[in-house]
């Protein structure tokens, strides 16, 4: 790790969190809501070891002979791309953060792509997001790498944690303490409300896509390998290892109450994400690749959005601002 900076010292206990006694972010309502159910549980421990095993998988059947074909490529990178652009212009810096404003047949084009992410519905995800930010790298945080510690031992334990244990945590965040806003969406809801369709829409179609363009259960079948199981375990990994590795290791150029950090090899398959340490320093900037060389795709798609007039008050970080937020300023 880069920085001399220690991880930021709890100022709340967790279970004065969960009682709802800790003052602050949402008032008097409990940061935790409801335990998932059973059904949650078990739900959600197939569609994250489904894709995981996918992944595995993945590289003795490319090498095998007529198990991945163009066809795969080419529907793994669209689905890839809408789903990931779903999380993190949709549900990240639009829907978490307000960092622009968007027209609601884009809102709602967002919500759906980011369903298809397989990480949760619109609300849900918010609510442990901004959960997050209140507490980041504190007790509170639901996902910090420094839950257990700052000694090698306990690291290795909180980068797991950190990464995917957090997932199968039976309580939920409180999504009325956290995301009022988007309750008032009966768009919203709706999707939040029908993720499981999502889900299996995200890997049904390209099954059904390259069944039809191959003619063939066998062009289905990889289809489904690839483009279904494959890109979203891909995604999966990705985006959770901005909320490990990018709060781990990595540059922090910028001044942040917490321990996020900037993780260039990140950059591309996140679209940006991975310039995670000005996005800490300035949460609602649109823009989170902020210096020289640092790709954000992720912000270039929401300027696509403005030019169109989709989107809108889009919340561009000025070069004066950037300057104000750097560690040495």
């Amino acid at each position: 790790m880069t920085s001399s900076t220690a991880p930021v010292k709890p100022r709340k206990s967790e279970s004065a969190l969960i009682s709802g006694a800790a003052t602050g972010e949402g008032g008097a309502r409990p940061v935790i809501g409801r335990r998932k159910g059973v059904g949650e549980q078990v739900l959600l421990y197939i569609f994250v070891i489904a894709p995981l095993l996918a992944l595995f998988a993945a590289v003795p059947l490319a090498a095998a002979g007529g198990w991945l074909s163009w066809t795969d490529v080419i529907l793994t990178a669209i689905f890839y791309v809408i789903g990931v652009l779903g999380i993190t212009v949709g549900y990240h810096r639009h829907f978490t953060h307000g960092s622009f404003k968007a027209k609601q047949p884009l809102r709602i084009a967002m919500a759906i792509a980011g369903s298809t992410a397989i990480q949760g519905s619109v609300i849900q995800w918010v609510a442990d997001h901004r959960r997050h930010h209140a507490y980041s790298d504190r007790d509170g945080d639901p996902h910090s790498p420094w839950r257990f510690g700052t000694s090698a031992g306990a690291l290795v334990k909180g980068l797991w944690w950190a990464h995917m244990g957090w997932l199968f945590d039976p309580e939920k965040t409180n999504r009325e303490r956290f995301t009022p806003d988007l309750l008032k969406d009966k768009h919203l809801r709706f999707i939040s409300n029908t993720f499981g369709l999502w889900a299996v829409i995200s890997l049904g179609l390209p099954a059904l896509l390259g069944g039809l363009i191959s003619q063939s259960w066998h062009g289905a079948l990889t289809a489904f390998f690839w483009a279904g199981l494959v890109r979203v375990g891909l995604l999966h990994h990705v985006t959770w290892s901005i909320n490990s590795i990018c709060h781990a290791v990595g540059e922090r150029p910028f001044s942040s109450r917490d321990m996020s950090s900037n993780y260039w090899p990140l950059a591309i398959l996140s679209m940006g994400e991975s310039w995670h340490n000005l996005h800490h320093a300035d949460p609602t900037a649109a823009r989170h690749g902020v210096m020289k060389g640092q790709i954000d795709i992720s912000a270039r798609v929401i300027w696509i959005f403005e030019k169109f007039g989709w989107a809108y008050n889009v919340k561009w970080p000025s070069p004066e601002r950037i300057e104000a937020k750097l560690a040495n300023a």
